[in-house]
């Protein structure tokens, strides 16, 4: 019998990525491939890029020649590009790094393992030619799903493929395959976005915005569920706007009951938020259902109005408080973060003052800060009245030392507060870490539990805060909690 094919997905940038990377091994594990951890112990290294930022696109091109280095000094004999970057720069991306022997869109994933096989055989397989995916669905929402067959679109394969197609497959298995025991997934919830925000380049390689039927997230969430999942992540390019083109906007809010009800799963989170698509349905539903974390993740982007205009992007410091207020009215403990993007076009003095008054007022659990620079193909790129980066850098510089101060102190305010901490990692030596309802993996902070005596990854534990490392909390957990991960409560 010949040796088996092994392949290892290296996966770069957002949870978005980490969904594609689970569908791809799925789609290669039935078709024969062998999936390990370790690019050097594999025949084909394939990167799932990322092509969001300037920094994330140079993690990519290390990683990419960082693969390329083991050929020759072990079993891997192929690096192929995929994901983001390779989407929106396809050929481009194969001409300026001629290390990568394959670079495949989006419309290649259905036949990845053909792909891989025939460069893993020497062939040659055209590079990806870039097109702008905004054009492929229909203008009007409405009429996406009746097309939607016809588009390749990550992380959408239905929940109700035939047996074998992925581990402990059943009715009900996706064609994912997990690549970490991780006790928290993301699930995709839509792909591509409808706004036209000045400096985004993510519509036109990701394409208009879609939602996936509540069906197949029902179904990919019981599944994972089976597999150990404790908390699902819903993630997409914008989640406020799931339903639309199935012909209800309100959608999420009777979805989200259905996969708090799933058995075994113990957290339901939802990211990426629009602040101005928020509506009181959807706010009642993430701050008063069982097991649904009363967890926002707003875009803000900035608050002084002007900035926001150029941006293309709506409301200002005071909506935005008031949104803060109405959240936390009804849920006083909810988590909030936001990004924000600093030194745009034309901002002023008085704009960056502005927001500091909202950063201020906001009290985030997490500030993500970035420093503007010119995206290819954006509106904002062509703007005359650009800031000079070291203008830039400083005004970064600045900001980020807030967001750090400001963060440290919501922590503090959470001292004596009683959290459920869903275990992530045990470790004799560092200790036993988790997080709570306001923390998402990956971009918050952490729990670091005072004991864990008892505790094993996955489990769900009551704790009381009894102090901060920075963003991070620390944590007692309390007598009788460890059987709290059956209770139905958050």
């Amino acid at each position: 019998m010949p040796e088996r094919r092994t392949v290892a997905l290296v996966t770069l940038g957002c949870a978005r990525n980490e969904v594609d990377s689970e569908e791809l091994a799925g789609r290669l594990e039935a078709d024969g491939w062998q999936l390990v951890e370790d690019a050097a112990d594999a025949d084909v290294a394939v990167v799932n890029t990322c092509g969001f930022v300037e920094a994330a696109k140079k993690d990519s091109v290390d990683a990419l020649l960082e693969a390329n280095d083991l050929k020759g000094h072990g079993r891997t004999q192929a690096v192929v590009a995929v994901g983001c970057m390779a989407e929106r720069y396809g050929k481009e991306l194969a001409e300026a790094l001629p290390e990568a022997d394959g670079v495949l869109g989006f419309d290649d994933y259905t036949d990845i393992s053909d792909r891989l096989q025939t460069i893993l055989s020497g062939g040659i397989h055209a590079s990806h030619t870039p097109r702008d995916r905004r054009k492929l669905l229909p203008i009007s929402p409405a009429e996406r799903q009746e097309s939607a067959a016809s588009v390749a679109l990550p992380g959408h394969a239905p929940a109700d493929l035939p047996e074998g197609v992925a581990p402990a497959s059943g009715p009900r298995a996706p064609l994912r395959r997990r690549l970490d025991g991780s006790p928290v997934a993301s699930v995709k919830l839509a792909s591509g976005c409808d706004r036209r925000c000045s400096f985004c380049a993510i519509p036109s390689f990701r394409g208009s915005f879609i939602s996936r039927r509540p069906s197949d997230v029902l179904n990919e969430t019981r599944w994972l569920a089976e597999q150990g999942v404790k908390e699902i992540m819903l993630v997409s390019e914008n989640n406020t706007s799931y339903g639309k083109d199935l012909g209800d906007i309100r959608l999420l809010e009777s979805l989200l009951p259905e996969l708090a009800e799933v058995d075994g799963i113990e957290r339901v989170r939802v990211s990426y938020l629009q602040p101005a698509e928020m509506r009181p349905g959807l706010i009642d539903v993430l701050t008063s259902t069982p097991k649904v974390a009363p967890y926002f993740d707003l875009s803000f982007q900035h608050s002084a109005p002007d900035v926001l205009r150029a941006m293309r992007r709506f409301g200002d410091t005071d909506r935005f408080l008031e949104l803060l207020d109405t959240i936390r009215s009804k849920a006083p403990e909810a988590g909030v973060r936001s990004n924000f993007i600093v030194g745009f076009p034309g901002e002023t003095e008085s704009d960056l003052a502005e927001l500091e008054r909202f950063l201020n007022g906001a009290r985030l659990d997490a500030i993500g800060v970035f420093g503007y620079s010119d995206e290819e193909g954006t509106e904002a790129a062509t703007y005359d009245n650009k800031l000079d980066e070291d203008v830039v850098a400083e005004r970064l510089a600045h900001i980020s030392r807030l967001a750090e101060e400001l963060v440290s102190q919501r922590a503090e305010e959470r001292v004596g507060e009683t959290l459920r901490v869903l275990v992530e990692s045990v470790d004799e030596e560092e200790g036993v870490y988790g997080r709570a309802a306001h923390q998402a993996p990956e971009t918050d902070g952490q729990v670091l539990l005072t004991s864990g005596e008892g505790l094993s990854v996955g489990r769900m534990v009551e704790a009381k805060v009894v102090g901060t490392e920075g963003v991070d909390l620390v944590a007692e957990p309390l007598t009788g909690s460890l059987g709290c991960s059956e209770e139905a409560g958050r």
